[in-house]
C-alpha cells in the first residue's frame, strides 16, 4: 500500500468510501460531501484501495472471465485452470492480467498458504495488489530468483513486510562457477526448496523484443535478441530462455541465473503464468507445448491468437 492508505484511521475512511460507493451507489461527489472530503480524494482512495486489494470488486456473472474461452484453452493445452479477462483498449495489459492474477490468488490462497513468484512487470503488479491479503492470511512469500532490489521495490509499494523470503543473491552472476557454488550454499539452497513447495508458483512470460523486461533490466542487450531467435528461443520464464517447444536453448547465460530452472518448475505443481499482448503469444504457445507451466491468466485476444496457432 502507498502512503494514502497510511494507518487504521485512512483504511476506516477508505471503508466507509467503499461501502457508500459500491453498496449504496451514490457518486464520488455524493460521498465526498457525506464524509466532508473532496470527490478527488474519493477517486484516490477507491482507486488505491483496488490496486492494494483493500477493495475486491466480485462480478457475478455467467460470462465472467470469457467462459468458453477458459474452457477451449484448457481443452486445447492441457491446462489445469485458466482465467481470461475481457479485452481493453483503455488499460496497460500487464497492469490488467497481473491484477487479474493477484484476483485469481486471492481465491484460491488460505490462511498459512505460501506464494512463490518470479519477476518482472506483470507479476509485481500482482505482488502490489497481493499486499493487503497477505499480510490479512499470514502469507508466507518466496523469491524464485535472486534479484533483490526486484523483489523488494514492489514489495515495500504493497507494504508486504512479514512473511517474506528473497535468495540474497543477484539474479544473474559474473561466472558459472560463482553461480554454483551460491546455489550449493545452504541459505539459498533451502530457500530455493521452500520456493518450489509453495502452494503457487507465479511467473511472468518475457517476449523476444528490445523492449522485453530482461533487456530493460540489462541481462540481455538488444542487440543479443535478433541472435537470439536465429538460435531457436521463443521466450523466456525467470530469466531462462525455450525454444518453440518450451525445451531449453543452451545459453551461457543460464549457467549463470541464481535460482529456479525450467525443469523444476515443469516437476512442480499450481505454476501460474500470467502474461498477455501480441508479443506475448509465441511465447506463451511454446511455454503451454513444454509443459512448464498449468495455469494461465491472460487477456482475450491473447487467447483468441493462442487458439488460432494452435489451431491452424
Amino acid at each position: 500500500m502507498t502512503d494514502l492508505i497510511n494507518g487504521d484511521a485512512d483504511e476506516a475512511l477508505l471503508a466507509r468510501v467503499a461501502w457508500l460507493y459500491y453498496n449504496d451507489g451514490l457518486t464520488q461527489s455524493e460521498v465526498g460531501n457525506i464524509l466532508n472530503i473532496s470527490r478527488i480524494k474519493v477517486s484516490r482512495l477507491l482507486d488505491e484501495g483496488r490496486t492494494s486489494g483493500l477493495i475486491q470488486v466480485r462480478i457475478n456473472s455467467r460470462q465472467q472471465g470469457c467462459l468458453e474461452l477458459e474452457t477451449r484453452m484448457k481443452q486445447q493445452f492441457g491446462l489445469s485452470d485458466c482465467r481470461v479477462i475481457p479485452e481493453s483498449t483503455i488499460e496497460d495489459t500487464n497492469l490488467r492480467v497481473g491484477h487479474a492474477a493477484a484476483q485469481y490468488l486471492m481465491q484460491k490462497l488460505k490462511p498459512g498458504d505460501s506464494l512463490s513468484v518470479g519477476w518482472g512487470e506483470t507479476v509485481s503488479h500482482s505482488i502490489r495488489m497481493l499486499g493487503y491479503t497477505a499480510q490479512e492470511r499470514g502469507i508466507g512469500l518466496y523469491a524464485l530468483t535472486g534479484g533483490v532490489q526486484t523483489y523488494v521495490e514492489g514489495m515495500r509499494e504493497a507494504n508486504w513486510h512479514k512473511n517474506v523470503n528473497i535468495i540474497p543473491a543477484p539474479l544473474v552472476v559474473s561466472t558459472p562457477e560463482l553461480a554454483a557454488a551460491l546455489k550449493c550454499e545452504p541459505s539459498i539452497s533451502t530457500l530455493v526448496s521452500k520456493a518450489l513447495e509453495a502452494n503457487y508458483k507465479l511467473v511472468g512470460i518475457g517476449g523476444l523484443s528490445e523492449t522485453a523486461t530482461v533487456v530493460a533490466h540489462g541481462y540481455v542487450s538488444a542487440s543479443e535478441i535478433d541472435p537470439l531467435r536465429r538460435s531457436g528461443a521463443r521466450g523466456d520464464i525467470l530469466c531462462r530462455f525455450y525454444d518453440r517447444n518450451g525445451e531449453d536453448i543452451d545459453l551461457p547465460l543460464h549457467d549463470c541465473v541464481v535460482g529456479v530452472n525450467l525443469e523444476q518448475l515443469r516437476n512442480s505443481k499450481q505454476v501460474i503464468a500470467a502474461a498477455g499482448g501480441p508479443t506475448k503469444v509465441g511465447p506463451i504457445l511454446s511455454a503451454v507445448r513444454g509443459e512448464i507451466i498449468d495455469i494461465l491468466i491472460t487477456d482475450e485476444p491473447t487467447a483468441l491468437a493462442l487458439l488460432d496457432a494452435a489451431e491452424g
